[in-house]
């Protein structure tokens, strides 16, 4: 929020509502014990996709600078790169922007033209 210029005191007051906040979830045998959500957004809550816009274009307008072509679409991030090293060297520096890339859903694919 602070990359895209929103002031300070609405961040504060979405840190707010996130501090201490507790869920359940809920199951056919009843609702579980309240626990307290300490990362990601609270589902179900009508600012959680705002937010998610909120740092998806942030993350957009950081990888529009450090990789040249990219695609996002939802939650995913399609990354472009000639050679294996330079695709290592654009992970490596996805990760330095605080993204996880989960190996385990990683495809790589070879294109010739």
């Amino acid at each position: 929020m602070h990359k895209l210029g929103v002031e300070e005191w609405l961040i504060s007051a979405v840190m707010s509502m996130y501090t201490g906040a507790k869920t359940v979830v809920r199951t056919v045998y009843g609702n579980s014990k309240g626990f307290e959500v300490k990362l990601g957004m609270h589902q179900g809550s009508g600012l959680s996709p705002l937010l998610f816009v909120i740092v998806m274009e942030a993350i957009s307008r950081e990888f529009k600078v450090a990789v040249p072509l990219e695609l996002l679409y939802a939650d995913h991030l399609a990354v472009i790169a000639e050679t294996e090293d330079e695709l290592n060297e654009r992970k490596d520096n996805v990760e330095s922007k605080g993204m996880r890339v989960n190996i385990n859903k990683t495809k790589v694919e070879n294109v010739r033209r």
